[in-house]
């Protein structure tokens, strides 16, 4: 019984899902892991380790790039948490707006006013006047599951929104709200936008996105709302925006000790995510993408590797991790053709230095066409599903 290893608390509706395997936070030697927010930089990974299914949409936590080199999927939830986000988010624009936690603070400080409290309520109430959101201009970067989500929400609440996206998907673009204007890149956004929230992946080209300069452009008094990684945001330049006034609020999931205790500065605690229906969606197509790999090795929401599913044909079935180069699809065929075995299907597709291919075969794949596949130049793994 092949094994499935949890490495945080996993919603239990992933249990059944996993009733045919071992399943649990002591499982040695896996065949998958199931992991939430777990580093696993220095986990040791056995032979058997075909997969890891990350219950959320970041992957920062994994080294996706070292597993792709073994021939390890990752697998992400992108769009599993999108609700639980997009209401937070939300919430966020009343509180960019509204000086809301400041004045909450201030109210819990006239413990044991007595009877004069609804007298200094009244009277010091004028301190924390803020604004309505319907009317301003909301800029999303990142038109994904949760940007969309966001996007059409505050249009329904009586925002103008922009949008960018150089990935924007046809999909998505028929998802939005058609009265969402799509800009052609950022600076549209940093110039136009009351607010500005963001939902894209942290890479080396998104870090340090919000920067001195970014900032510069933006409008006076801009509030800028992150729920996607800390690292976009270089905390020391929006720290002096927030000192002189060109940012109004900046409200990040994601505190660190420079930025706890700063004026303007709203620092939530990781709660993105954090509700028990966003965790039952995550677990559920986590466990159900992982299980779909090893038993049929279809491969739906990598990160290190091409989307690649088909429906069974033929006898058997083949599955290569390879690195994506030219000639391989032919060698492949060449391989089995010299066993005088017949190619029921082929699919094999390309992302970035990799690629993943299945092979339905008529017939069986004994170890010999096995090893000869492997000893093609640029195959990392082989197996028989």
């Amino acid at each position: 019984m092949k094994g499935i290893l949890k490495l945080n608390a996993i919603s239990h509706l992933a249990d059944p899902i996993f009733a045919n395997y071992e399943y649990g936070d002591d499982v040695k030697d896996p065949a998958g892991v199931m992991v939430r927010s777990a580093q696993m930089a220095d986990f040791e990974t056995g032979e058997n380790l075909l997969a890891v299914a990350r219950a959320g949409a970041g992957t920062n936590n994994i080294p996706v790039a070292e597993y792709a080199k073994k021939g390890i999927v990752v697998f992400n939830t992108p769009g599993a948490n999108a609700n639980a986000v997009k209401e937070l988010v939300i919430c966020e624009l009343f509180l960019g707006g509204r000086r809301i936690t400041d004045a909450i603070d201030w109210v819990k400080t006239l413990k044991g006013e007595g009877e004069n409290v609804g007298k200094l309520v009244e009277k010091g109430k004028g301190k924390f006047v803020g604004c309505e959101i319907a009317g301003k201009t909301l800029g999303v970067i990142g038109l994904g599951a949760i940007g969309i989500m966001v996007a059409n929400a505050a249009k329904a609440l009586g925002m103008k929104v922009i949008g960018a996206d150089p990935f924007l998907s046809t999909h998505n673009a028929l998802m939005l709200d058609p009265s969402v204007e799509v800009v052609a890149d950022n600076a549209e956004i940093y110039k136009r936008a009351d607010f500005i929230t963001v939902h894209v992946p942290l890479t080396p080209q998104t870090k340090g996105m919000f920067n001195e300069q970014t900032l510069s452009v933006c409008r006076d008094g801009v509030v800028i709302i992150n729920n996607s990684r800390g690292e976009l945001v270089n905390s020391a330049d929006m720290i002096a925006a927030l000192g002189s006034g060109k940012v109004a609020r900046y409200i990040t999931d994601f505190p660190t000790a420079d930025l706890i205790g700063v004026e303007g500065a709203i620092c939530v605690p990781h709660l993105g995510a954090s509700t028990p229906e966003a965790e039952d969606n995550c677990a559920v197509m986590a466990a159900k993408q992982l299980v779909d790999y090893i038993e049929n090795g279809n491969i739906t929401n990598s990160v290190n590797y091409p989307a690649v599913s088909a429906s069974r044909e033929g006898d058997a079935r083949i599955c290569v991790c390879h690195l994506n180069k030219a000639n391989m699809i032919a060698q492949f065929a060449a391989a089995v053709s010299a066993k005088g075995i017949n190619i029921a299907n082929l699919t094999d597709k390309g992302k970035g230095d990799y690629a993943y291919g299945i092979i339905d075969i008529e017939g069986s794949a004994d170890d010999d066409l096995i090893k000869t596949i492997e000893a093609i130049d640029g195959v990392i793994r082989v197996r028989v599903v």
